[in-house]
Order: C-alpha cells, then sequence, then structure tokens
C-alpha cells in the first residue's frame, strides 16, 4: 500500500493539535474546506522551538547546478543520437520515457529548487539559471511558475490564489475512472494551462527574457542538430508530466488520501485531514528529495540535500503524518478509487498573499 498511516500515540495527539480542524460538505462532490489557515506555519514555529538547530539548515545548495549541468549535457546528447529516429520508433519512445521523461522531470524540480533561491545566494543568478535549466524542456516556463509556486506556498489551498489547486469544472467533468485517466496522462498540460485561467501574472522583463532565450535554442538546435532533437525534448516533457512514475509526485503532494473509518471520505471530523503528504522512497534520489513535501513545505528554505536531516532532526513531528510509500501506486490508486480524485484537495476562501515579483 502506498499510504501509510502511523499507529496513534499520545505524542500524535498532541502534535495533531496544531494543525486546525478542515470540514466538508458530506456530499461527495465538493472539496474539503477549511476555515483556518495552513498547517504548515504552525507545525514549522514549533520544530524551531524544539530544534531551533534547524534554522541553519538554510541556504542555497552548491551541488544543484552541477547536477543541472549534467542533466542538460545528458538531454542534449540524447536528442542528438535520436535526431534521425521517428518520433514512433520504440527507440525514440523508450528513450524518451526511460530517459527523457526522467532527465526533464528532474530539470522541473531543479527549476521548482531554484525558484526558492538555493542554487545561489543572488536572486537574479537563480532567476537566470532556472532559465538555463528550462531550455532542455523545449518550451518556457521557468520565469512564470516562480510567482506561481511561491504563491501556492503562501497561499496554500486559497481558493482563486494557489493555482495547484483543481477548478470544480476540472473535478466535475473528471471524476470518472477515464477522466481521471486523462489528468494523468494529461497533467502537464493542465498545470501549464490553469494558473493562467485563475490570474494573469504581469509581464516583467524576465519572462520576456526566458522566451527569447528559449525561442533562440530551439532554433538553434533544429539549425545543427535537426528538428528531431527538438521533438525528443519536447516529447520528454510530455512524459515527464504524464503516466510516468516521476510524475506521480504532483498527486501523492496535497492529494487528500486518507481513508476516514466507517468509509465516509468527507465527514465532519476532529481530526484534521492531512493537506500534505510526504513520499519516502527511492525515487526522491532523482527528485531532488522533492517527496519529502511535508518538511519542504514547513521550510522552504531548507535545500533538497538537508530535507533528510530536517525530517531526522524533528523526526517525532513526520513520524505521525501519514505518507506515501509508492508513487507508482499513488497514481493507480488515484485512477481507479472511486473515493479519490480532484476533488480531494483542502481549500480554503482567504488566507495567504499573491507572489508577482520575479527578482526577489
Amino acid at each position: 500500500m502506498s499510504l501509510t498511516l502511523p499507529a496513534a500515540t499520545s505524542r500524535s495527539s498532541s502534535l495533531f493539535e496544531i494543525h486546525q480542524p478542515v470540514q466538508s460538505n458530506i456530499q461527495k462532490d465538493d472539496f474539503f474546506w477549511s476555515y483556518t489557515e495552513e498547517p504548515h506555519r504552525s507545525r514549522r514555529q514549533a520544530i524551531i522551538k524544539a530544534h531551533p538547530e534547524v534554522t541553519k539548515l538554510c541556504g542555497p545548495e552548491p551541488l544543484t547546478k552541477y547536477i543541472v549541468l549534467a542533466v542538460i549535457t545528458f538531454q542534449l546528447c540524447c536528442a542528438a543520437a535520436l535526431r534521425h529516429q521517428p518520433v514512433f520508433s520504440m527507440p525514440f519512445l523508450l528513450t524518451s520515457y526511460i530517459a527523457g521523461a526522467t532527465a526533464n522531470q528532474n530539470l522541473f524540480l531543479a527549476i521548482h529548487e531554484i525558484s526558492h533561491n538555493l542554487a545561489f545566494k543572488a536572486p537574479l543568478a537563480n532567476r537566470l539559471f532556472a532559465i538555463l535549466a528550462n531550455l532542455p524542456i523545449g518550451l518556457p516556463y521557468s520565469a512564470a511558475f516562480r510567482p506561481y509556486h511561491l504563491t501556492h506556498h503562501k497561499s496554500l489551498g486559497v481558493d482563486g490564489l494557489d493555482t495547484d489547486l483543481p477548478t470544480s469544472i476540472e473535478a466535475l467533468f473528471l471524476d470518472s475512472v477515464l477522466g481521471k485517466a486523462f489528468f494523468c496522462t494529461f497533467q502537464i498540460l493542465f498545470y501549464a494551462i490553469r494558473p493562467m485561467m485563475v490570474y494573469r501574472l504581469p509581464f516583467s522583463s524576465i519572462h520576456a527574457f526566458n522566451i527569447l532565450a528559449q525561442v533562440f535554442f530551439d532554433v538553434l538546435l533544429v539549425r545543427f542538430i535537426g528538428a528531431g532533437a527538438l521533438k525528443y525534448l519536447i516529447m520528454s516533457s510530455f512524459l515527464a508530466g504524464s503516466l510516468h512514475p516521476c510524475a506521480a509526485h504532483f498527486i501523492a503532494e496535497h492529494y487528500v488520501f486518507e481513508k476516514r473509518s466507517g468509509g465516509a471520505a468527507k465527514e465532519l471530523s476532529t481530526i484534521p485531514v492531512p493537506e500534505t503528504y510526504s513520499y519516502y522512497g527511492c525515487l526522491n534520489f532523482l527528485t531532488y528529495n522533492v517527496g519529502l513535501h511535508n518538511e519542504h513545505h514547513d521550510f522552504p528554505a531548507v535545500p533538497w540535500t538537508r530535507l533528510p536531516i530536517l525530517h531526522d532532526t524533528a523526526k517525532e513531528f513526520y513520524s505521525v503524518l501519514p505518507h506515501h510509500s509508492s508513487w507508482t501506486w499513488v497514481m493507480w490508486q488515484f485512477i481507479l478509487d472511486p473515493e479519490v480524485g480532484l476533488w480531494c484537495r483542502v481549500k480554503r476562501q482567504a488566507g495567504g498573499n499573491k507572489e508577482v515579483r520575479n527578482l526577489g
């Protein structure tokens, strides 16, 4: 099973009290609605009080830039090697899925890491390096991703601000096995288009540079290596956000998988509905430890290499939280389980604020 629910203890009961209650309509077609703040701020304060040394874990990780450069080089080599292969040939598709999608998911999550200023100390250096990491993805998105993602942190679950949340229209029309399979297959497109439908960002110079750099790179790639190389990179990006084990992190992080006693998935409860789930498995090695997602939301300024240290230091806080042990099972359960779907997200009406800056 993917979801692990720790046994209740007196310590875990006290820790759960850090979170605020979440309520929902008992009817199926509704989200979990919370009327209090998101849980990460209060847990962060409690952890700092118990373990003040964790604040020393914050700051950039120099290793990140070397991994990004290595993955970029790897993807360019694969693109060159496959430039003459037909798109629907077995070598092209297998390499795109196994190697390319894994590599580009790694770059997606490198950009996620860099968006928190965790590759360099200087904010501008992080913005520019994110644009470099964006190049093998084939389409420009790093400049827009950062403000949307920081708003996701500051306004977790806030309807109309957190663009990680599915809309009611998505949840209504994709509330079936086929609908959820469609969502998982094309989730990269949902995450690309949905933010612009929720609210628009002001267009800035860093957005313009991101677009110009990507167009220039794509033109050079086609001119000197071939159109097949660009097709490989774009196919890798599509598969990285489709039915791929690493893509399941999009679903595993914030969809509610915990089953209520008696089978009532959305009954009122004095135990808060978990808003964030961590994943403790081997795929963290390929994805900048993004599976340690409770830890990341509690301390966004702690880089990927130090999240396991944070977890071990504050283990009494994290061991009591439900978590996943298999991203593959997460996607399988999400598609087939009638009690899990796009409605299974915690939403709140207010809280947090919108991030629009891009150089801070």
